[in-house]
């Protein structure tokens, strides 16, 4: 779901860092005592469970707070399994930028020529919106997650197994008010660019975007813990669990079984921190993509927020000590997570929480993400 830099919308601590050579002592100033200190605020705050990661160059070290199931009470594992959310929107973006560099499609095109009708209702018309203004969310759809009849139903999780067809998640977002811009003019995040940048994929290819991401990205890179489920809602393996805080914030509920088929091309994909901070290395470093592809993918647009700016996928600002990062997170029922890196992915922060219920700021985002800037600038 929606970038939480940018979101409109008690555990027993078990603590441990595991680190590529030698132990990391509690009161040592490093990077990764410091992304410890904030998972311990997370899970002071109410989470469940917390993972993190600091890599600089081939170093990796890792960080553990609360548990990953709370029935067993397993701590939780920096190795297992989560929802990436709507970190699935740079994988969606690196396939279009890819079919761009092999001469098959544009990202001046036009919606409407990949998509006819598709984008037709309310007032919008997408012969007028190109899939350059899909990535980087200034076409001025309204975001289908927003729709009552798709909120409800997946904010309850009581339906993991209903099927949400891409056009039908379209049509709920632009029915949700006619145009309130010109394409290209203002930047407003939505769920339905990406769900459309995924039938463009399949309108081009012939094959659903979670087969292009797996046969482009998640097999060239090796990532062995990543997978793009269509339609079983279900995790596998190890895995965190989800959890999500329901009415007056007072009940856990767990739901790490929840709907993928409505998230799809805009946050279903399921990946590992390892996995993540390998994917987000090869897609800065110009692993993935020719440099006139690079170059397109870390053009910003403002987002109306005080120095952040959003390419195809990802996002740019500066951190208070002064550094920049590339960064997106991933908000979906049960899980937020976030990845920090420099311009080229030589040094990275990443965290994952196991619990989101639709709205934030909540103070463990809060907590936890000043740990990771705090570490990111330690680095």
């Amino acid at each position: 779901m929606k970038s939480a830099r940018l979101i409109a919308v008690g555990a027993t601590l078990t603590l441990a860092v595991l680190t590529a050579a030698a132990p990391v002592h509690a009161d040592a100033p490093t990077a990764a005592s410091i992304l410890r200190a904030g998972a311990q605020k997370g899970i002071a705050d109410g989470y469940p469970g917390v993972v993190g990661m600091v890599r600089s160059g081939d170093s990796a070290q890792y960080v553990s707070a609360g548990t990953g199931n709370t029935a067993t009470k397993v701590p939780a594992d920096p190795q297992a399994q989560f929802r990436v959310g709507s970190n699935t929107k740079a994988f969606i973006a690196t396939v279009l930028l890819q079919l761009e560099a092999e001469g098959t499609v544009s990202l001046d095109d036009s919606v409407a020529r990949w998509l006819p009708g598709a984008v037709d209702a309310n007032g919008y018309d997408g012969s007028r919106i190109t899939l350059r203004e899909l990535l980087n969310h200034t076409s001025g759809i309204p975001d289908f997650v927003h729709h009552a009849s798709f909120y409800n139903s997946y904010a309850a999780n009581r339906e993991p197994n209903r099927a949400w067809p891409p056009q039908t998640l379209v049509d709920l977002g632009l029915a949700l008010r006619p145009p309130s811009s010109e394409p290209g003019e203002k930047w407003e995040y939505s769920n339905t660019n990406y769900v459309l940048a995924g039938m463009v994929i399949k309108a081009v290819t012939g094959n659903d975007p979670a087969t292009e991401v797996t046969r482009r990205i998640i097999e060239p890179l090796g990532l062995r813990h990543t997978v793009f489920p269509t339609s079983d809602p279900a995790l596998q393996g190890n895995y965190l669990h989800g959890y999500a805080y329901g009415w007056l914030g007072v009940v856990l509920t767990d739901v790490t079984v929840s709907n993928v088929q409505g998230m799809g091309a805009a946050g279903a994909m399921v990946s590992t921190l390892d996995d993540l901070a390998t994917f987000t290395r090869a897609l800065l470093d110009g692993q993935l993509l020719p440099p006139a592809q690079e170059a397109e993918l870390k053009t910003t647009v403002p987002t109306g927020t005080a120095d952040i700016g959003y390419g195809l996928g990802i996002s740019r600002f500066q951190l208070p000590c002064g550094k920049w990062v590339w960064s997106h997170n991933g908000a979906v029922l049960g899980y937020f997570s976030t990845w920090y890196a420099d311009d080229d992915g030589g040094k990275q922060v990443l965290e994952a929480n196991t619990e989101y219920h639709l709205q934030a700021p909540t103070r463990g985002q809060t907590d936890t993400d000043k740990g990771m800037q705090d570490a990111f600038c330690a680095l």
